[in-house]
Parts: structure tokens; sequence; C-alpha cells
């Protein structure tokens, strides 16, 4: 879900809820008397670079992975004593055409295709951005699915794993740089960001209300 957070409405929260989290917890949920019963049994999560660092216009879909994240780390800590292994695998940007498929939010698809409105400039430098990233790097889904089987055959797998380069570079940016620069860097890379905010026209909602 491509939106910024003014741009979410309730449903549009629900729906991406429902596929990072909400299923897969329910899925996990169902199958662990089973695992139990047996005393062993593995469960690999799909995460994301999402769920250990949020990016502009990808708010709801950061706070799925990060939900899905915080509830696996917990099921590891619990399953230990059925020798149930619980992984997380974190892949960055995968070389595809899922920048395609994205979906927007009603007020998200307004935005990002109108120069006038207040949250244009994060739409269309995002969107670039994202474009770029997922076409020029050279990790693929191959990959991804190369991690995974490594993981499930491995005798004691890590909690995460990271799945791409540029993952386990965002994780040492995130582990060794003080919080405080590790935002600033960040947000002082973001693509164009001096013309962010800059729209000519507010939001109607942003209109004064009642005044002479």
């Amino acid at each position: 879900m491509r939106s910024v957070v003014e741009h979410v409405a309730e449903t549009d929260r629900l729906a991406q809820m429902d596929v990072n989290f909400r299923s897969p917890m329910e899925l996990i949920r169902l199958v662990l008397p089973g695992m139990r019963r047996k005393r062993q049994g593995r469960i690999i999560n799909i995460s994301s670079v999402g769920g250990m660092m949020a990016m502009p216009t990808m708010a709801v879909y950061s706070a799925s992975k990060f939900a899905l994240e915080g509830a696996t780390e917990a099921l590891w800590y619990e399953v230990r004593p059925w020798n149930i292994k619980v992984s997380l695998i974190e892949p960055g940007f995968i070389n595809s055409e899922g920048f395609q498929k994205v979906r927007y939010t009603d007020q998200s698809a307004a935005s990002s295709d109108g120069s006038l409105q207040v949250y244009y400039e994060h739409y269309r430098h995002m969107n670039r951005f994202i474009e770029k990233m997922m076409t020029h790097t050279g990790a693929n889904p191959e990959n991804v699915a190369k991690k995974v089987v490594y993981t499930i055959e491995r005798k004691h797998p890590p909690l995460r794993v990271m799945a791409t380069l540029d993952a386990w570079l965002f994780s040492m940016l995130r582990r060794f740089l003080p919080r405080r620069f590790y935002h600033w860097i960040l947000y002082r890379s973001l693509p164009s960001i001096g013309a962010w905010g800059k729209a000519k026209l507010l939001a109607p909602d942003d209109e004064p209300q009642g005044q002479v």
C-alpha cells in the first residue's frame, strides 16, 4: 500500500494488516499445537527491510511488517522449549516489477497524480526512487528463495536472516549509528527532499475555517 499516513483510511489499514500480519499469525496459531506435540517444527516468516526501518509513503506497509517482526520475536522465545525454530527472512529491494503492482488508497492515488496536491512531491520522488532501486538491484526472487531453503536446512537458524546486501547494510547502519544521526542521514538521503512540502496550493482540509 503506497500512501502517506494522512491518506490511509481505516479500511486501508486493515487490508494491509490482514495480508502481512493477521493472516500469517493465524496460520502459525493453527499449526503450533501439532508442532508442540511432535516437539519440533520450523516457522519462516517473510519480513522486509520495511520491518526494520520505515520509508515515507510506505507507513502502513512498514507498520504491518513491524508488527510481524515483533510477534515473531516473541514467538521465538515462546516455542524454543519445544524445539520449534522461528526465523524472519528480511529482503531489501528485489529486482522485479512489484513497483508497478503497488496499491494506492483513494487519497494517495489522487495526490500522486495531481502536481498541486500537498504530498505530490513525496509520491513523485519516492515512486521514481523505488522504481530505480527495484530495476537496478542485483537481488532477485531466486536469491531470497535460496535464503529461505538455507534457513530451513540449518540446524540452528538465527531469528533474523538478511536476504540481500542492502538489507545487511541497513541493518549495520541501524545497529552502529547513534539513532539521531541515523535518522538525519536517511532524511538527507531522501530523493529531492528540498522540494517536499512546497506545493503551491493547500489541500482542502488545510484551508482556514471560520476566519473573518
